[in-house]
C-alpha cells in the first residue's frame, strides 16, 4: 500500500523554499558572470557538492554497487547531466536569466515523451499530448521578442541562448529517462546524484579549460554564489527534494514544483533589472499550463472528477 501523504503544512513550505532556492540559481550564474564563468560555476558546484554527497555516503554506508552493473547508466547520467549544465552555462552568456529558466524547464515535456516511447505504463493521455502542444505553442511565441528587446539586445545571440537552454531541457528529460529506465531506479538517491555530480565536475571542468572559460576572480557575489548554488542548490536542495519524493505524494509535489519558472523570472527582473516583453509573458504562460497538463496529469484528472461530482 502506497503510504505516501496529500501535501500539508511543512511539505507546502519545504515546497516554496526549494522553488525559490532552484528559481534563484540561474540569477545567481547571470549575476557573478563577470567574476567566473558560468560553466566554471557549475564545474565547481558540482565538485564541492559530489565531495559532500560523498561523505554523506560514507556515513549512511551507501555503495557505488559497481558489481550490479550501475555504472553504466551512472556513466550516462553524469555525461548527460555535463551536457544540460555546459548548455546551460553557455546559453546565460547570450541570454536572460528568465529566458533560460522557463526554456530549461520544459525538460518534463521531454521527459514524458522519451517515457511514453521507452515505457508501457508512461503511455500519454490525450489531455497531455494537448498540454505538449500548448508547450510547443508557447515556445514559439517565446521566440517571437518583442520591440524592446529587439531595439536593445542582438536578436541573433537571445535566440541562441535560448536554443541552447532549450537543448538543455532535452538533456534533462533525457537523464529522467535513463534514470526511470535503468537499475538506477531502484539505486539509492545518493548513489544517483553523486553519478551525475562527479560527471558534471570532470566533464565541465575540461570544457572550461579547452573554451578558456578557468577565471575566478573571488569577489563577494562570487565566493557567494558558489557556496550558494554547492550547498544549497546542488547538495541540501536535491536531498531534500527526494526526501519529500519519499514521502509525499509525487503527483501533488510536481505541480508545486511549477513555481519555479515563476521565481526564476520575478528574481531575474528584480535583482538583474531584465525587461519583460508581452511575447515572452504569453509564451512563458502558455509553456507552464502545458506543463502542467502534462505532469500534473494525475492530479488534474482528480480535480476534474470531483468537480463532475460536486458541480
Amino acid at each position: 500500500m502506497d503510504t505516501r501523504k496529500n501535501i500539508d503544512g511543512l511539505a507546502g513550505a519545504m515546497m516554496v523554499g526549494l522553488c525559490m532556492i532552484w528559481g534563484m540559481q540561474q540569477v545567481v550564474l547571470k549575476a557573478a558572470a563577470n567574476d567566473v564563468a558560468p560553466v566554471m560555476m557549475l564545474a565547481l558546484r558540482s565538485g564541492i557538492a559530489a565531495v559532500l554527497v560523498g561523505l554523506l555516503m560514507v556515513w549512511r554506508r551507501d555503495g557505488l554497487s559497481l558489481r550490479e552493473g550501475n555504472w553504466r547508466p551512472g556513466l550516462m547520467v553524469g555525461c548527460l547531466f555535463a551536457l544540460e549544465f555546459m548548455l546551460v552555462g553557455e546559453g546565460l552568456r547570450h541570454t536572460s536569466a528568465s529566458h533560460m529558466v522557463i526554456f530549461l524547464y520544459t525538460a518534463p515535456i521531454f521527459a514524458a515523451l522519451g517515457l511514453h516511447w521507452r515505457l508501457p505504463a508512461e503511455r500519454l493521455k490525450p489531455l497531455q499530448w494537448l498540454g505538449i502542444g500548448v508547450a510547443f505553442i508557447g515556445i514559439v511565441v517565446s521566440f517571437a521578442g518583442g520591440e524592446h528587446e529587439r531595439e536593445t539586445r542582438d536578436a541573433g545571440q537571445q535566440m541562441f541562448g535560448d536554443v541552447l537552454g532549450l537543448l538543455g531541457a532535452m538533456a534533462w528529460g533525457a537523464t529522467t529517462v535513463v534514470v526511470r529506465c535503468s537499475r538506477l531506479s531502484s539505486a539509492p538517491v545518493t548513489q544517483t546524484l553523486l553519478y551525475q555530480l562527479l560527471g558534471g565536475f570532470l566533464l565541465l571542468m575540461l570544457v572550461s579549460t579547452l573554451t578558456g572559460q578557468l577565471r575566478f576572480n573571488p569577489t563577494p557575489i562570487a565566493l557567494g554564489g558558489l557556496v550558494f548554488q554547492a550547498l544549497l542548490v546542488s547538495f541540501a536542495s536535491f536531498l531534500a527534494w527526494f526526501w519529500l519524493l519519499r514521502n509525499y505524494l509525487a503527483s501533488r509535489l510536481g505541480v508545486l514544483s511549477f513555481m519555479t519558472p515563476m521565481f526564476g523570472i520575478a528574481f531575474g527582473v528584480w535583482l538583474l533589472g531584465e525587461p519583460l516583453e508581452t511575447s515572452f509573458i504569453v509564451g512563458a504562460l502558455l509553456v507552464l499550463s502545458g506543463i502542467v497538463m502534462v505532469s500534473g496529469y494525475e492530479w488534474l484528472s482528480q480535480w476534474l472528477k470531483r468537480r463532475r461530482v460536486n458541480p
